[in-house]
């Protein structure tokens, strides 16, 4: 991010006032025409310069202070981003009384923000049992998220309506809505809402207007076409695919929404409309979208590395050739940008054009880490029965973030709960208490020494288990009724179906399912450890409780060779029933728990996400020895893949245990694998017909590196040379230069085919 892409500190203290004015000046008025003022006071004062290399317009920065579903300080609705505000407190760039009033507005946003209220409502049940926020450094079972993420918009609306047709579809609603209603007021601030959207799309087209003055040769044809488009948009309905691509930005902007959904479907039309026509050249269309690529990357990455998702491909898109010629394109321009965004994802199935893959794995062997592979065939019959749907929503299913499931422009499914499992039994195995601190966290449900069989163990741990996702489930239900409460996301609730039929917000009703997903840990080393717990003390009687407790709490310092036992012990991984049973053990029960949750709540769905980022790694610091032989503060196995260096038995085996787990019960699991550059691009063939098998055999999904293990090794010697070295964690690409030293040896340490 460039300079010029961020306030100055001035802008950013002048902003804070406006903004905080506007929200008093409306405080006592309708929600949803304060929420409008305030966007109204927000833009275009966020939106950033466009720059030399800009072929688009559209690069904002938030204030410390401001409004949207999602911010990268971990806050939403009304937010307060306290580290920025810090340092413009400690900044020395203002008088005194600028100083005496900026500590007046962080004690007004302080009270004021959503996240405030979510926890000032908290239950005792959800304080006792979610005493901290800060899962990546603090002992905890489980953690609240605060974020309204995953947002799936309907930007087909938008294009094909444009403004004019969505203002005409507003007041049209709104005739029949009595005066002075709910939904009166909703519909009146969706109109103000949508002529703010005009407004900066104007402000862009004077920018441009005035760069054009001094510009020349190439330069001025790229601004002047982004200034007709400009104009275009605020006054119609796109009419050519650069317009189109410029709406979908600049909204995606003002609704803070991260992902672009099925792009194929809604910029598919266009593209093959201009090309075919002779309008625009394949060359200059990839020219196009490469830039796009790059303004999406300015977009997302200082909000969230896993953002930017760009779905290609797969079952129920509207013109399919159409869209399948775009969605070559995008893996063109996806080669072309190679950078952690957008995170390009290409569902299939058996009736998919064959050189969709065909590509994708061309792409994939040379090391893009795009796209990420969705089985159609597995993954659309089991959201449909997951989420309890129709099967044509169900073929409307996206993954999002860092690999979780949302149903497009109809659901919504935040994750905003996380839980260590690894931890939970931790807990249980003493008996509530938190081994490292001392102090009691959990559930006392008894001594580890005086559960006299297997199945009392796995008694204590379901109960410690329940205990935590009813109290995050819980989190989410007060999360989306404060979101409610507080605006009805506007820009968002335009785009979401029945939301404008209903006259209602997104999170006032105004959404057909709104659900949520929570985000589980520790999954495989959990079942190696019960595995290990069940062979070792119960079956075969080889330590005693006594001495499992010791060794683990030891670090197995003076056990190496009762180390050496556990590690020895059937793992899952591979395709070993007794064990992968447990693994499946583990998994249904966090799933089936999670679910239940709907008969607690008013939640649509509360589902698991196993969709392991770095937080393995995270959590795996805050967690003590394991059962399955794993080292205190070591990571913990990576998504539903086996634990590192424990699939010993090849590729084969490992993809097998893979698809015993049931895929009919989850919103999303992700799994990586790492092949060796060799082992892809020498034995293409096979590898093919490998992942062939897996995805016939129910694979549901599969994201690839394709990497050089002496690339790596260097990389962490001379990280200067390798910068361009992309890696996927799990949920996320990242540079690989770039990850904590842990990390990058996580990585490194996995095994690689």
């Amino acid at each position: 991010m460039s300079k010029k892409n961020i306030p100055t500190q001035r802008e950013d203290f002048e902003g804070i006032i406006r903004f905080t004015e506007t929200y008093k000046k409306f405080y006592s008025r309708n929600k949803s025409i304060r929420e409008a003022q305030c966007l109204k006071t927000q833009f275009p004062h966020i939106l950033r310069p466009i720059e030399e290399e800009d072929l688009f317009a559209g690069r904002l920065h938030y204030y410390s202070v401001g409004f949207t579903p999602q911010h990268g300080s971990g806050s939403f609705g009304y937010y307060l981003d306290r580290l920025a505000f810090d340092a413009l407190q400690s900044s020395g760039s203002f008088s005194e009384e600028e100083k005496n009033k900026l500590a007046e507005l962080r004690k007004f946003w302080e009270k004021e923000d959503s996240i405030s209220k979510v926890k000032d409502r908290y239950t005792d049940k959800i304080k006792k049992a979610l005493p901290s926020d800060n899962y990546d450094r603090d002992q905890g079972i489980a953690f609240p998220l605060y974020r309204m993420a995953g947002s799936q918009l309907d930007y087909k609306k938008i294009l094909r309506r444009g403004i004019p047709g969505l203002i005409e579809d507003i007041r049209k609603k709104k005739t029949e809505a009595a005066e002075n209603s709910e939904s009166f007021q909703l519909y009146t601030a969706m109109e103000l809402s949508l002529e703010v959207f005009a407004d900066s799309c104007l402000y862009y087209a004077h920018m441009a207007d005035r760069l054009l003055s001094v510009a020349d040769g190439k330069r001025k044809k790229e601004l002047s076409r982004m200034k007709e488009g400009l104009i275009t948009i605020a006054e119609s309905k796109p009419e050519t695919f650069y317009q189109a691509m410029q709406m979908v930005l600049l909204y995606s902007i003002h609704s803070g929404s991260h992902s672009f959904g099925r792009m194929d479907d809604y910029l598919g039309d266009f593209y093959v409309q201009d090309v075919d026509s002779g309008l625009i050249s394949e060359e200059e269309a990839l020219e196009m979208l490469s830039a796009y690529w790059k303004s999406i990357i300015d977009r997302v990455l200082h909000i969230t590395i896993t953002g930017g998702r760009i779905i290609i491909g797969g079952m129920g898109r509207e013109n399919e050739a159409n869209a399948d010629r775009f969605a070559l394109l995008a893996m063109k321009a996806s080669n072309i940008v190679r950078d952690v965004v957008p995170q390009l994802s290409l569902r299939f199935h058996k009736g998919s054009d064959p050189r969709l893959m065909e590509k994708a794995l061309e792409l994939i062997g040379e090391g893009t880490s795009f796209p990420m592979l969705y089985n159609d065939d597995v993954n659309v019959p089991s959201v449909q029965k997951a989420f309890n749907i129709s099967y044509d929503e169900a073929m409307g299913y996206i993954p999002y973030g860092c690999g979780e499931y949302i149903v497009f422009h109809k659901g919504m499914g935040t994750p905003s709960g996380v839980i260590n499992l690894l931890k939970a039994l931790e807990v249980t195995l003493h008996n509530g208490v938190e081994p490292t601190s001392g102090k009691q966290m959990g559930l006392a449900l008894g001594r580890f020494e005086d559960f006299t069989s297997f199945d009392h163990l796995v008694e204590a741990y379901e109960k410690q288990v329940e205990y935590y996702i009813e109290a995050l489930a819980l989190q989410e239900e007060l999360e989306y009724r404060v979101a409610g409460e507080d605006a009805p996301y506007l820009y968002m609730s335009m785009l979401y179906d029945d939301c404008i039929e209903r006259g209602k917000g997104m999170f006032q009703g105004g959404v057909r399912y709104l659900g949520g997903t929570m985000e589980s840990y520790g999954n495989v080393n959990t079942a190696d450890s019960l595995y290990a717990i069940k062979k070792s003390v119960y079956d075969n009687k080889i330590f005693t409780q006594k001495e499992m407790l010791e060794m683990l709490d030891n670090d197995f310092v003076g056990f190496e060779k009762e180390r050496k036992i556990l590690q020895d012990l059937p793992k899952y991984g591979n395709d070993i029933d007794d064990v992968d049973e447990m693994a499946s053990y583990v998994h249904n029960q966090i799933c089936r728990v999670t679910s239940d949750q709907t008969n607690k709540t008013s939640l649509h769905s509360y589902h698991v996400v196993v969709i392991n980022n770095s937080t393995n790694v995270v959590f795996g610091e805050l967690t003590q020895a394991s059962a399955d032989g794993r080292k205190n503060r070591a990571p913990m196995a990576n998504a539903n893949n086996p634990s590192t260096g424990m699939d010993k038995s090849g590729i084969t085996a490992f993809l097998n245990s893979l698809v015993k787990m049931d895929t009919t019960i989850h919103a999303g699991s992700v799994q990586n694998l790492k092949f060796s550059r060799e082992m892809f691009q020498e034995h293409k063939k096979e590898v093919e017909a490998l992942l062939t098998s897996y995805f016939v055999m129910g694979g549901s999904q599969l994201m690839i590196n394709v990497l050089g293990k002496e690339d790596l090794e260097n990389a962490m010697v001379e990280p200067e040379k390798y910068a361009n070295l992309i890696v996927r964690v799990g949920g996320f690409s990242i540079r690989y230069i770039e990850l904590s030293r842990e990390i990058q040896l996580d990585i490194l340490q996995r095994t690689m085919y």
